[in-house]
């Protein structure tokens, strides 16, 4: 009779069944960004995660979401007037428009498990009001309450409308076209 009732209201009745919400530590996550020239070069730096959470059943991932705050967009290998000046740069309707889409996102839409801790994961992704479908290798270790995300993910940008300095649309710029892909190395620490 339990049973029934806890079905009727939607509860499992199915003690291994542990599926949990762990919610993103946003200052305790990280995403580095890398972008590369085509020749040689290229910069790197952060952004800031706005909100996110792991789906974790016992201790295998099964979905997840996080937004990036894009105002956060911030260079780590330059200094004074050469960092704000590629900050602006690609904040600007050049690159990523910022302030017309204030955020990013990532939806987990499907995981695989590959080995222990290991996924292949499929999200959608979402810049500039564009969505498209991506797939890359994550690891996740949980520990009690605490869930560790690790993942590389590597992005076509012109897929996004982000088309500055790219050979796949502009003849002649050299040494200065700018690689059409680049990555996140993404870090979710989340707790339930």
């Amino acid at each position: 009779m339990l049973n029934i009732i806890l079905l009727a209201i939607g509860l499992s009745t199915n003690p291994l069944e542990t599926n949990s919400t762990f919610v993103t530590n946003t200052e305790e996550s990280s995403v580095v960004w890398t972008a590369t020239k085509v020749v040689s070069g290229g910069h790197s730096g952060t952004v800031k995660i706005a909100n996110g959470s792991l789906e974790i059943d016992g201790t295998k991932l099964t979905g997840g979401s996080f937004v990036i705050d894009m105002t956060s967009i911030n260079n780590t290998d330059q200094e004074g007037q050469w960092k704000a000046k590629l900050e602006g740069h690609l904040k600007s309707d050049d690159f990523f428009s910022v302030e017309s889409y204030k955020t990013a996102a990532l939806n987990i839409t499907k995981v695989k498990s590959t080995s222990a801790g290991k996924y292949e994961v499929t999200a959608d992704i979402s810049i500039k009001g564009k969505t498209e479908s991506i797939t890359f290798p994550a690891e996740v270790k949980v520990e009690g309450n605490k869930a560790t995300a690790t993942a590389k993910i590597t992005i076509d940008r012109t897929k996004f409308d982000v088309r500055y300095g790219s050979n796949s649309f502009f003849d002649n710029l050299g040494d200065k076209a700018i690689s059409d892909e680049f990555t996140l190395d993404v870090t979710l620490v989340a707790a339930k």
